[in-house]
């Protein structure tokens, strides 16, 4: 399993209303060191924030790149950075689909269940320009498939109706004022009150 970068700095997460999470993110061309400080930068990101996956756009990054550190369903973990993102999921009788709960770093304390294919696969690069391959089950398909979309300038909320969508923005602003902007460079108030939620992404 390769190991991820551990000398980043911790930024300020993007929240959904951005214009950089709702278009199509640039594809990955300079595999330089800007592109590695980056990658650093948002695991340290990720790990502040307790998440298992991250998304450039998610640090106000337009480009096709996510990083994540996630539990399978047999609560393996499983590690990685993926540059320009491919994504395969079953189809027909192998298609079964996960209805579980699901929340995003970039509208922090707000969950609802959105179902997806209970597994997946995706093929990049990692940032060095190596071709990569990560599949899984569980938490890990769902964390590929939401990372994947980030990319894409999709959040899980467009993947929701619109019962469950206000439902998930009700919330997100009943938490609102435990997540300073600049969160979690500052750390979140009341973090008693977050301490069941599921990880998310």
């Amino acid at each position: 399993m390769p190991k991820l970068p551990e000398n980043g700095s911790v930024l300020p997460i993007t929240r959904w209303g951005e214009d950089v999470m709702h278009r199509l993110n640039r594809p990955v061309t300079d595999f330089g060191d800007d592109l590695h400080k980056l990658v650093a930068d948002m695991v340290a990101t990720m790990r502040a924030a307790e998440g298992v996956g991250l998304a450039a756009n998610q640090v106000g990054v337009d480009l096709q790149v996510f990083v994540f550190d996630c539990p399978d369903k047999d609560g393996q973990y499983h590690q990685g950075v993926v540059c320009n993102p491919s994504l395969d999921l079953p189809e027909g009788k192998d298609r079964r689909l996960d209805e579980g709960d699901e929340g995003c770093l970039s509208l922090p304390g707000a969950f609802t269940k959105c179902a997806r294919p209970d597994f997946a696969k995706v093929t990049g690069v990692d940032e060095h320009g190596n071709p990569v391959t990560y599949e899984g089950t569980g938490l890990l398909a769902r964390c590929l498939q939401h990372e994947t979309d980030h990319t894409q300038g999709m959040v899980f909320g467009d993947r929701l109706s619109r019962k469950y969508r206000k439902r998930l923005y009700a919330e997100a602003e009943e938490f609102a004022p435990d997540y300073p902007t600049d969160w979690p460079v500052s750390p979140m108030n009341n973090p008693e009150d977050h301490e069941n939620e599921p990880p998310a992404e």
